[in-house]
């Protein structure tokens, strides 16, 4: 029966169905074939529980904040004021594109705003540069799922629901693997570059940099705003993500004047839509869940590895890693986090794994596999945006993929890289 419900659900993939309607069809399968018990009332009520936590309601609050900033001026000054210290360095213009998408992510929370907003300018310019379409293409969509571990994170967010861990401390554990990997797509575009030739552009004078810096610094403030606020006592994750909206509409509409106020209602029904469908994956994903649970499908399923790790904390992060690893390959990151983190969770509890460390862990994975194929959601994206075809589009990314996985081996083995800034603020 089992073998029949995983068949069902890939059928239904295949066929193109959006991932939640195999999760609705696996959630009836169970019920009707009598894998489980439970009724359409229970199913419900799962569903409901799933999108009841309060700090959901920052998912649109940053959405929209995103929605804000990709349609406004912000994008265009992260980018020359990362470009103005980085130009004359030899890789410096895929630099300056790994940068950007690190600080627009830490602006929007969002890896596919961050395709869009980023991509647009810098595709041509890399292209202009000498690089290969392939290579602007993978850099682009690697260097902006960063933003999933850049504050604020949708994807902590999710963790956090679920896992019932301080998204304040999520998002600060964040901030020092988001730069540790910017600086191994730095070093790998240095390396890059100078193998192929390609030669490094005139040195900005300290005027630019100091005026590009100067016209930078409010949109550089987000990341201050939320994650100081929330760790300041001056409002908590929720209250956070209006914030940025409130900071997002001073500088476009009010400041820069790049955002009309009759544009507004459009951004907002976009923002709308896009939460319409997390909060339908997020509602079916947790009923899905709870199904298998009931069934004892995990257990069936990982029992026996689970078992064998044993007491190894590092064994229980390469079980963990690899799992949402595979997982994030093929099915959208939200519904991974959604399934897998509470069949781990008494694996994390068992062996004494810090929920935070754990949760960086896991967001890396559904980072890699924004940009993995076969169904990396940003590989999409690009595809949409760029009008360039799938195999043109994944060409280039198994190199950042080797380095993304490099770099999830480095926080298994050095855990404190993630629960360095969290410490600072504990009591």
């Amino acid at each position: 029966m089992l073998t029949l419900l995983i068949i069902t659900m890939v059928v239904l993939l295949l066929m193109g169905f959006p991932m939640m309607v195999p999760l609705a069809v696996g959630t009836l399968f169970m019920m009707f074939t009598g894998m489980t018990f439970f009724g359409p009332d229970q199913a419900i009520s799962w569903m409901v529980s799933g999108v009841g936590s309060w700090v959901l309601a920052a998912v649109p609050m940053f959405i929209f904040a995103a929605d804000i900033l990709t349609k406004g001026h912000t994008a265009n000054r992260l980018l020359d004021v990362v470009d103005s210290f980085t130009r004359h360095i030899r890789g410096g213009l895929p630099i300056t594109t790994a940068a950007s998408c690190a600080l627009f992510g830490a602006v929007s929370g969002s890896t596919q705003a961050t395709v869009v907003a980023m991509g647009g300018p810098m595709r041509p310019r890399l292209l202009a540069k000498g690089y290969s379409d392939s290579f602007a293409l993978a850099l682009i969509i690697n260097a902006s799922d960063i933003a999933l571990l850049i504050p604020p994170s949708i994807g902590f967010i999710i963790y956090g629901v679920v896992m019932k861990a301080s998204i304040g401390d999520l998002f600060l554990a964040g901030i020092l693997p988001g730069l540790l990997i910017l600086l191994m797509f730095s070093l790998y575009c240095y390396v890059g570059a100078r193998i192929k030739g390609i030669e490094a552009d005139p040195r900005a004078s300290w005027g630019e940099r100091w005026l590009a810096l100067r016209k930078a610094i409010l949109p550089m403030g987000f990341p201050v705003i939320v994650v100081g606020g929330i760790y300041g006592g001056y409002f908590s994750a929720v209250e956070a993500s209006a914030v940025a909206v409130a900071y997002a509409l001073l500088l476009e509409v009010v400041i820069y004047r790049k955002v009309s106020i009759r544009e507004l209602p459009g951004l907002a029904l976009s923002t709308g839509m896009i939460t319409a469908v997390v909060f339908i994956l997020v509602s079916i994903g947790a009923a899905f869940s709870q199904a298998l649970g009931t069934a004892g499908i995990p257990e069936q399923l990982l029992g026996p590895v689970i078992e064998s790790v044993g007491d190894s904390q590092t064994l229980a992060l390469i079980l963990i890693a690899a799992a949402f690893f595979v997982g994030c390959m093929f099915v959208d990151p939200i519904v991974v986090i959604l399934i897998l983190v509470p069949i781990f969770k008494p694996l994390v509890q068992s062996t004494g794994l810090d929920p935070i460390h754990v949760g960086v862990i896991v967001t890396l994975q559904a980072a890699i596999g924004s940009a993995t194929p076969p169904f990396g959601c940003d590989i999409f994206t690009a595809i949409a945006v760029f009008r360039r075809p799938y195999i043109e589009v994944i060409r280039g990314t198994p190199p950042f993929i080797f380095i993304l996985l490099l770099a999830t081996v480095v926080l298994i083995l050095f855990p404190e890289i993630s629960l360095f800034l969290p410490s600072l603020g504990g009591d």
